[in-house]
């Protein structure tokens, strides 16, 4: 069955990029979900059942750590894992993320193939047929 994935990231030009790269990355996904802060991302996971929250840090109105928090308080979302996108990469932060749940991370700007393999544990990859009808219907920009 295709997971469903949240982005929340303020850059409406890096979420476009993380949806496109999740489409031809054939990882098995069904909906890509989009939020610009926390509240947002809060309010999605309120509406819609996800498999992975691909998290950025700074963000206004609500940033990362505080949609952690929020995430890691509630009984049911707290079981839905937490990949952290962000520039900030100091083995210290990284650690502090980790202490509040998150289970993956890559540092921006990266490359398409680090959102396949740090996703892939979470939402597992297409079959081969799967795949190779969405390579024929999925040409164009």
């Amino acid at each position: 069955m295709a997971a469903n994935i949240l982005v929340v990231d303020d850059s409406g030009i890096m979420r476009k990029m993380i949806r496109r790269t999740i489409g031809i990355s054939g990882l098995d996904v069904g909906e890509v979900y989009e939020a610009s802060n926390g509240i947002e991302g809060l309010a999605q996971l309120s509406q819609h059942e996800v498999s992975v929250v691909l998290l950025d840090i700074n963000m206004p109105v609500m940033n990362g750590v505080q949609f952690m928090h929020r995430i890691k308080d509630d009984e049911r979302l707290s079981k839905v894992p937490i990949v952290i996108a962000s520039t900030e990469g100091s083995e210290t932060r990284i650690g502090e993320l980790k202490a509040l749940g998150a289970r993956g991370y890559i540092r921006k700007p990266f490359q398409p193939e680090q959102i396949r393999d740090v996703l892939e544990p979470f939402v597992g990859l297409k079959s081969e047929e799967a795949f190779a009808a969405d390579a024929d219907d999925d040409t164009s920009f």
